[in-house]
């Protein structure tokens, strides 16, 4: 369940590129709360893949701050609980933040098993046969154990997105960020990735979700960001956003898309 506790603080957040002349974020400031299931739509260009990518500095922000856990990702530099200047550990705070990416991103060459046991061996220390038991329960979790000693050639693309997101939760992260996960699915197989990030949500599991799955957004969101030309148009819950939108771009967005 959502709570009130300031898990994300996203302020004035602008993304700029070629001198400012295209404003992939123009000052996006929002707050995301712990449990929170945040669905970012759009129309293609709005801005909701950088505004994403930007929370874990996939894409470095050209002003305005993030903070996350109480620390400013923006800043190079911060001040522990001590008073004591400490640089900030980009890879430690990533590892808080699961990413799902639309193409899956898994590695060809490595059995489904070994792309989920390769990062908590690498980066988090953990032993190859405790990693190897969480894997196997998450791949479980997902329908997906039988598979293990498969290659990413052999699943289809919802299988390799369901692998992609316990991939991902096999680090423990604090919130979930995903990029259009389903969109390039078969229709067919959009419902069983959707069904594992619903299970996810069930849970309290923070997430926020960039997609065009309206009704996902509809059922599943309990908060709905409205993005247009780099700028949060409006924001509010499903029923705000769907069933009495104010801002006319949405308005006519809607129309289009429902």
């Amino acid at each position: 369940m959502a709570t009130q506790d300031k898990l994300i603080q996203v302020k004035d957040l602008k993304k700029y590129y070629k001198g400012g002349a295209i404003k992939a974020l123009d000052g996006v400031t929002i707050d995301i709360n712990k449990g929170d299931v945040m669905a970012v739509i759009g129309p293609s260009g709005s801005g909701k893949s950088t505004f994403l990518r930007s929370l874990n500095l996939l894409e470095e922000p050209t002003g305005g701050s993030i903070i996350f856990n109480g620390v400013d990702l923006t800043k190079k530099k911060y001040r522990d609980a001590r008073g004591k200047s400490v640089k900030l550990d980009v890879d430690g705070l990533r590892q808080k933040m699961g990413m799902v990416f639309q193409h899956f991103n898994l590695f060809p060459h490595m059995t489904i098993l070994e792309n989920m046991v390769l990062a908590p061996v690498k980066v988090k220390g953990m032993s190859r046969a405790e990693a190897e038991k969480k894997a196997l329960e998450l791949l479980d979790r997902v329908g997906l154990k039988d598979r293990a000693d498969a290659y990413p050639i052999q699943l289809s693309g919802g299988q390799k997105q369901r692998v992609a997101i316990v991939r991902a939760l096999a680090m423990e992260p604090e919130v979930m960020l995903f990029d259009e996960p389903t969109s390039a699915l078969d229709p067919e197989m959009v419902g069983e990735v959707l069904d594992v990030m619903k299970e996810l949500a069930d849970e309290g599991m923070t997430m926020v979700v960039v997609t065009h799955e309206m009704g996902f957004a509809k059922e599943v969101g309990n908060r709905v960001l409205f993005m247009a030309d780099g700028r949060l148009m409006e924001h509010g819950t499903p029923q705000d956003i769907f069933d009495h939108p104010q801002n006319p771009r949405l308005k006519d967005f809607l129309a289009k898309v429902l």
